[in-house]
């Protein structure tokens, strides 16, 4: 009998045994659906909304990512509220910089790379294995970052191997680079790893760490237009998540606002922010 429902004809692909890649199967079966088969228009970038500014900063017990809450196209602000730090999956963590629509989606396309992997293999890739995952799939959108669409996350985890956080930055080609203690990238990213140079230290807790990378995000608004600041009226924070051998876990808004209210508070007395002992 007929329901009218389409019948979907499974291809040998889906039964194919080889990579346990997502992307891999996606671009065999429907490569139309990855961003990387796509091309971009003449100025399309011009008109695409951008995020900045991710940072990150470890810690003895893990790793903490924070991200500003602005996306800008050209000299307006696009939106005041758009979210760039996301769980990738249980002990890690992303944060988008870039072309924000096709970063998302990339986003989601990761997630989903590493839930497949884990149900084809029965484990979980290892941190630096989903680094590595993620190069990749950076690279395949070398086409469209070369018209403008550019997408450079910052990569973040707990490593169960080596019981550490461990943060990971990129270039547009997919070059995977391991930073160390701390890093951003965007827009306001050397005006918030200047003030990380200023407030790290090595034996910070979690509230500490995610103190520093507040602060430095409150910098990173203070000299870069495209980074937006707290926003105090609609209630808008930078999103922060740490990750740690509990797992990946979202800082509350009531926790974050609690933070800002205190850096406000000392950035009254002192605006340019805290400064760093001499020796």
């Amino acid at each position: 009998m007929n329901d009218g429902r389409q019948v979907v004809e499974l291809t040998s692909e889906f039964f194919r045994i080889g990579s346990s890649s997502f992307t891999d199967f996606a671009s065999r079966v429907a490569p139309d659906v990855l961003p990387s088969s796509r091309t971009a228009a003449a100025g399309v970038a011009d008109l695409s909304p951008h995020g900045t500014t991710i940072v990150a900063a470890a810690f003895p017990g893990g790793v903490v990512v924070a991200g500003d809450r602005r996306a800008t196209m050209g000299n307006i602000i696009a939106q005041r509220d758009i979210e760039k730090v996301f769980a990738a999956d249980e002990f890690s963590i992303i944060g988008i910089a870039g072309a924000a629509g096709l970063a998302v989606e990339l986003v989601g396309l990761f997630q989903v790379e590493l839930e497949h992997y884990e149900k084809i293999e029965g484990a979980p890739l290892s941190l630096v294995g989903k680094a590595n995952r993620l190069a990749t799939m950076i690279r395949l959108n070398l086409g469209l970052a070369m018209q403008g669409l550019v997408v450079v996350p910052l990569f973040a985890g707990w490593d169960e191997t080596t019981q550490e956080g461990r943060i990971f930055s990129y270039d547009a080609t997919g070059g995977r680079y391991e930073e160390h203690a701390y890093f951003s990238v965007g827009s306001g990213s050397v005006f918030a790893r200047g003030s990380l140079k200023k407030l790290y230290r090595p034996d910070f807790d979690v509230n500490e760490a995610t103190m520093a990378v507040i602060q430095a995000l409150y910098d990173a608004a203070d000299d870069d237009s495209a980074t937006g600041g707290p926003d105090m009226t609609r209630k808008i924070f930078p999103v922060v998540l740490a990750a740690t051998g509990d797992g990946v876990q979202r800082m509350s808004d009531e926790r974050i606002a609690e933070m800002i209210g205190r850096v406000m508070a000392s950035r009254a007395e002192r605006p340019d922010g805290p400064g760093a002992p001499l020796a």
